[in-house]
């Protein structure tokens, strides 16, 4: 889903936005993004918990692996690959492991500048080219 399964405009931000729809989702893991901003929520057992990547370095990019609960349902937001909005410029990916039960938050360096003078060339706004460094 883009923003919520309430609402493809509605931004999850905070517990308190992920709270009603963790209520209604009937699939254990709901993949969603509009806000850019990686990480997610889940309830187990009635009681809601917030999904903060903490990272650690493997091959040149920073990666968070989280063990899933089997009875958990997740709202996931694997990121930006571009235009971020959670203050880091790096491309920002997730990878779902079924059979390990496990979701994996990345973080990739990339050419910023490169990216930034295709967006200023191809005549998109300004700002675009510049929010990729601020990464907000």
């Amino acid at each position: 889903m883009h923003g919520s399964p309430a609402d493809e405009d509605e931004y999850l931000i905070s517990m308190r936005d992920a709270w009603g729809p963790l209520q209604t989702v009937e699939a254990q893991f709901n993949f969603f993004g509009h806000t850019h901003i990686q990480g997610g929520f889940f309830i187990d057992g009635g009681v809601l918990f917030k999904l903060a990547p903490a990272y650690k370095t493997r091959n040149g990019a920073e990666i968070c692996e989280i063990k899933l609960k089997k009875n958990g349902r997740y709202l996931i937001n694997p990121g930006s690959v571009g235009q971020p909005r959670d203050n880091d410029w790096r491309a920002a990916c997730a990878l779902y492991d079924e059979d390990r039960n496990t979701i994996s938050f990345l973080r990739i360096p990339y050419d910023v500048r490169a990216a930034q003078i295709k967006i200023i060339r191809a005549g998109l706004p300004d700002r675009l080219a510049y929010r990729l460094r601020e990464g907000r």
